[in-house]
């Protein structure tokens, strides 16, 4: 038995969905307060699978320690955690509390348990603003915000509970930028609110939920003046899981990009998602974003040689894919509930 946790959000569905395929079984542990317990009935139905779930918060231990043993899990996958940039500036305390305090409290219940294989959902906000490009696995650790503090953290933490007990079998994965969903459309992305990433919000101006899309910096010094990112398909990221998971044969600890090795810019993904939607994407330009950076995409060479891995997915199928999910749920999985602002978040 596989142990999800935040398998009811956007990357925890998909990766709910590359296990069960698999023929993992799946228990998930998730607080419901950034997810939707719908995803994982949907899961069940694309997988014709069950899927069991314990709505838990981390920072419960005994509770943890509890479904550790009734369930005999075998490994961890851990996604939880709090993930917003800018509101891990405005709430810093409540970031560490959630994202470090509730791996800690994760990792002494699986110790307690002996359970010591663990995926781990960093991210490339570990590496700060990129000194080079593509950005390979011993590139500098420099995070610029709360968020990605608190992955540096825990990632500095994993290393030392192996480096203290080496029966540990543990990846750490340092995701780009995760877009797209499920090719059945079923299943995707559905942010409260306004949306902190990109693709999101170009959905939902093409739809008609937003009249525009402000992009943040039109005078970086890149080919069209705004930022480019390395975007990754979500089936190519939750692909990723499950080869970490694979190659977790013994003990010993990894640590390895998840991304595709190509950047892409602002505009380029509002053109691409015109094309496939065959709707306008009304935007304009805004300010840039304190401490965004020009360009960030990764080197994906590690992960090709150790594990065997590599993104497939192209862009245009990344935006075909969140274009069926976003025009076969325009609410998501429920109504909104919050009104909307024409200054959406930025990319």
């Amino acid at each position: 038995m596989i142990m999800v946790t935040g398998g009811a959000g956007y990357i925890g569905s998909h990766v709910c969905i590359a296990l069960l395929d698999a023929g993992f079984d799946v228990v998930v542990v998730d607080n419901l307060s950034n997810s939707k317990r719908t995803s994982l009935d949907r899961v069940q139905a694309i997988c014709g699978r069950s899927i069991s779930f314990e709505k838990v918060d981390l920072r419960d231990e005994k509770a943890i320690l509890r479904i550790l043993r009734d369930f005999d899990v075998t490994a961890v996958v851990h996604l939880a955690g709090l993930k917003a940039v800018g509101d891990s500036h405005e709430n810093p305390i409540g970031y560490y509390d959630n994202n470090f305090v509730g791996t800690l409290r994760l990792v002494s219940a699986m110790k307690t348990a002996n359970v010591r294989k663990l995926i781990f959902s960093s991210s490339a906000t570990v590496y700060g603003n990129p000194s080079y490009l593509p950005i390979d696995e011993s590139h500098s650790l420099a995070p610029t915000n709360p968020y990605g503090r608190t992955k540096y953290f825990i990632e500095e933490m994993l290393r030392d509970l192996h480096g203290s007990d080496n029966d540990w079998s543990i990846a750490i994965l340092r995701y780009f930028n995760p877009v797209g969903a499920h090719e059945s459309g079923v299943i995707g992305e559905d942010p409260s609110g306004i949306p902190n990433n990109l693709l999101p919000l170009v959905a939902q101006v093409a739809i008609g939920k937003r009249k525009q899309l402000v992009v943040l910096g039109n005078d970086y010094p890149t080919h069209d003046g705004t930022g480019i990112r390395d975007f990754i398909h979500v089936v190519d990221l939750a692909s990723g899981h499950l080869s970490a998971l694979n190659h977790l044969k013994g003990p010993g600890i990894l640590t390895t990009n998840l991304g595709t090795g190509r950047g892409t810019s602002v505009l380029e993904i509002v053109q691409a998602f015109e094309s496939v939607s065959g709707s306008a994407v009304p935007h304009t330009i805004g300010d840039r974003r304190a401490g965004d950076v020009a360009a960030c995409y990764a080197d994906p060479t590690l992960a090709a040689d150790l594990l065997g891995w590599k993104s497939t997915k192209t862009l245009v199928q990344m935006c075909a894919d969140h274009w069926r999910w976003q025009s076969n749920n325009p609410n998501g999985y429920h109504p909104p509930t919050q009104p909307t602002s024409e200054r959406d978040a930025p990319t």
